[in-house]
Parts: structure tokens; C-alpha cells; sequence
């Protein structure tokens, strides 16, 4: 028991650089949502129940721009279904495990938890308690969101309306796909998404302009991967 509580706090401690981010989007999505009308209790109850700031930021960004719940909720599922690859990839190492846990785990399965977990199952095979480490990265992500969301509740309202806080949904996004700029696939996925929804968002019917840029964006990069892989 000793060895697990020392090595769960270095795990959480380690994963603290991964959570470069998570702080400034807590707060602004703390702040957006309460800007748009949503009640703390609603901000809260998001950040504990969906727990994924590209989602929530999404669901923002559509629910100002009045989109349908369908259109919303498909959106949302779009963007988690991401977790789908990072279960499928973590399943051979914790297909041990109980129902219970596994539903445990893949609730503290985030980006950043996955990024380092990984790495640590493959080093790690042996390990019969190799998956606190994913619970641990999880966790300290799950408590600096959850902190910071509140934060951006209470002091998100003190901001002056006329600084337009609801533009920091944008600029979230932006952040988010500076990485991405790294690879000429991306920045061309990037591209021919973002061209589609900006003219989609007067053409396409029930707001759905989001949906079918995903779409188009997902089989652009299938089609460029494939081709890349051919040739190498």
C-alpha cells in the first residue's frame, strides 16, 4: 500500500505537464458559459458529467450560434470519438481489469492522460497496477479543470461585456491546432474543413455545416494518409 500511494504521487505529479492549457481553457470556458446565460450550477455539472474541454468549448460555440440539439449533440460525439482509438489502443493493457474499473479508467481517460500513460503501459507490461498511472494523469487534469471552470465562473463575471469574452472560444481553438500546424496533412485537412464550414454556414440546412466539415475533413485526411503510406 505504501509503494502504491508513493508511486500514484509521483505519477500525479509527473503529469502535471501535460496539463499545459488546462488552467487559461477552465477559466475561459468558466467564464463563456456563464457570458451566454448557463447558471454555475449547469457549468459545473458540464465540467463533471461531458469532462472534455473540446467538447464543451464546441458545445458552446454551437449553443450561442442556435444550433439544433441534434446538430449539437452529434458534434459533441464527433469530437469524443477520439476516445474510441485511445480504448482500443489501452486494451490489451488493462483487459485484466473488472467492468467497475474499466469505467473508472475511461472516464479519467483524457488527451494528456493518454499521452503519458502509453508510453508507461508499453515500458511497463509487467506491471499488475500499471493502470493507477492513467487514473493518476486523469485525476490531476479532472481537478485543475474542475478548479479553474469555477474560477472562470465567479471571476469570469467581473470582466467587462464589451471585452467580448465570448471570442475566446476562436482563440481556444486556434491554440489547440498550433501543434497540428507541424504536418502538411493537418494544415491541409485544416484548411479544406475550415473553407467548408465558412461557406457552409449559409448554404448547408439546420446548421449542420460543422457536421459536414468534420465529415469531409476525416475522409481528406483517410484519403492522404493512405496515399502517404503508399509511397514511403
Amino acid at each position: 500500500m505504501i509503494c502504491f500511494s508513493i508511486g500514484f504521487s509521483i505519477i500525479t505529479l509527473g503529469s502535471i505537464s501535460t496539463t499545459t492549457g488546462s488552467e487559461t481553457t477552465g477559466f475561459g470556458f468558466g467564464g463563456i458559459a456563464i457570458d451566454l446565460g448557463l447558471t454555475p450550477i449547469t457549468t459545473i455539472a458540464m465540467s463533471v458529467i461531458i469532462f472534455g474541454g473540446a467538447s464543451q468549448i464546441i458545445f458552446l460555440q454551437l449553443f450561442s450560434a442556435g444550433a439544433s440539439s441534434l446538430v449539437i449533440l452529434s458534434s459533441v460525439g464527433a469530437v469524443n470519438s477520439r476516445h474510441l482509438l485511445y480504448g482500443t489502443v489501452l486494451s490489451e493493457h488493462l483487459s485484466d481489469l473488472n467492468l467497475t474499473w474499466k469505467i473508472i479508467v475511461s472516464y479519467f481517460l483524457v488527451d494528456q492522460a493518454f499521452a503519458v500513460s502509453n508510453d508507461h503501459f508499453k515500458k511497463n507490461k509487467k506491471d499488475k497496477d500499471k493502470y493507477f498511472h492513467l487514473i493518476g494523469g486523469g485525476l490531476n487534469c479532472w481537478t485543475i479543470w474542475q478548479i479553474t471552470t469555477v474560477i472562470g465562473i465567479y471571476l469570469g463575471s467581473i470582466i467587462p461585456e464589451k471585452l467580448g469574452l465570448t471570442f475566446a472560444i476562436p482563440l481556444t481553438f486556434l491554440a489547440l491546432l498550433v501543434n497540428d500546424f507541424r504536418k502538411l496533412i493537418n494544415v491541409i485537412v485544416i484548411i479544406v474543413s475550415g473553407t467548408i464550414a465558412t461557406f457552409g454556414y449559409q448554404i448547408i440546412p439546420f446548421k449542420a455545416y460543422i457536421i459536414v466539415a468534420a465529415s469531409v475533413g476525416l475522409f481528406v485526411a483517410f484519403v492522404l494518409t493512405n496515399f502517404k503510406k503508399k509511397y514511403e
